[in-house]
This record gives structure tokens, sequence and C-alpha cells, in this order.
């Protein structure tokens, strides 16, 4: 069985990446600190460029995956909310995000 990383130090993580290579991070949904799911709005000069979502694998550790297909985030977050009280939503406005949001879904 893999060890998990508690959600709230994943967050802390990504929001001090983010915020040393010079962007801005926010949480703008707090969720369970030890096992809400985790959605990442990622942005690069105030555009959004794509959704991810740590998702939990078969083998019990966590997989990054991008979702393009949200069209409404609104709309998207309501039914997750509805789903999973406990998820965290996190905002990233960071340089090169493209290269961001491949290096999260190719690492998993």
């Amino acid at each position: 069985m893999n060890a998990r990383l508690a959600t709230q130090l994943e967050v802390a993580g990504l929001l001090r990446q983010a915020q040393s290579g010079g962007g801005f991070a926010a949480v703008i949904r707090r969720g369970d600190p030890d096992r809400g799911d985790l959605v990442v709005q990622v942005s690069e000069r105030g555009q959004p460029l794509a959704t991810l979502e740590r998702r939990l694998a078969a083998d019990f550790g966590y997989r990054w995956v991008r979702s393009d297909r949200i069209e409404d985030l609104a709309h998207f977050l309501e039914n997750r909310e509805r789903m999973d009280p406990d998820f965290w939503l996190i905002e990233l406005d960071i340089a090169d995000a493209e290269r961001f949001v491949a290096e999260m879904t190719a690492m998993g």
C-alpha cells in the first residue's frame, strides 16, 4: 500500500511552488485536510488553461488528470460539491502553465 500525502500538505506545496516562481496562488475552497479531492484551476496571465483533478488510482496512489472538457467551471464545481463536499479548489496563475500541466499529468 502506498503512503498518501495529506491534501492540505499537497496544497501548501503547490501554493509555494507557484509563489516561488513569481506566480499567484490561492485556495478558493477548503476541503478535508487529509483526504479531500483536489481540483486545480491553472491559468497563465489570467487566461484559464486547464483544470487538473487529483484522482485516486487503482493502486491507491494519486494521479493527476487534465479535465479540458470543463466548459462551465461553476456548474462543474456545483456538481462536484454535491458528490464530494470535502474537495479542495485552488487556483494557480503561473508562467509556463502548459509545461506545469504536462509535468503534473506525466508524473501521475
